[in-house]
């Protein structure tokens, strides 16, 4: 892979967690205490869902760091490791705890009779496209493990 691509996919993962540490820090608190004001009956959700998107925050930023370090590995052409394998493995296992999270969260404001219809969907996008990166990180998870076990079935033999 080109050295330029790696460095745009390194600043643009460099980015999206700058963005999320922002958003994180200053726009979601902001806006827990408007929607508090706004919606009285539902104030003291406040807390307890900004407590769950941050904690969604821990695996979130474990995923980019083990994409930055692949990435890493893959520019030192050694995109064919156990440390690619492992990092797969990271990001897989993190967007796992993401959905269990976001799922936890729905239900909850489900039961407490708060979870409106556009929460909903917009929680179900979280969930899906969490999905999606789970999914294709496990499918490369498992094509690299194979490629590294075939490889090392040809040195083997020749």
């Amino acid at each position: 892979m080109k050295a330029g691509t790696i460095v745009f996919l390194k600043i643009s993962i460099f980015i999206i967690g700058l963005i999320t540490i922002c958003v994180s820090l200053f726009i979601l608190p902001s806006l827990a205490e408007r929607s508090a004001t706004m919606n009285p009956e539902y104030a003291f959700l406040r807390f307890p869902v900004l407590i769950g998107i941050y904690m969604t925050a821990i695996p979130f930023f474990f995923s980019l760091y083990h994409a930055f370090k692949l990435l890493s590995v893959i520019k030192n052409e050694n995109a064919f490791s156990e440390l690619a394998v492992h990092s797969l493995k990271h990001i897989k296992y993190s967007a796992m705890t993401i959905i269990i999270l976001y799922i936890i969260g729905m239900l909850f404001l489900f039961f407490v009779n708060a979870l409106h219809p556009g929460i909903a969907m917009i929680g179900m996008a979280i969930v899906f496209a969490t999905l999606v990166i789970s999914v294709f990180a496990a499918v490369l998870q498992e094509l690299l493990s194979s490629a590294i076990q075939m490889k090392l079935e040809n040195d083997l033999t020749v």
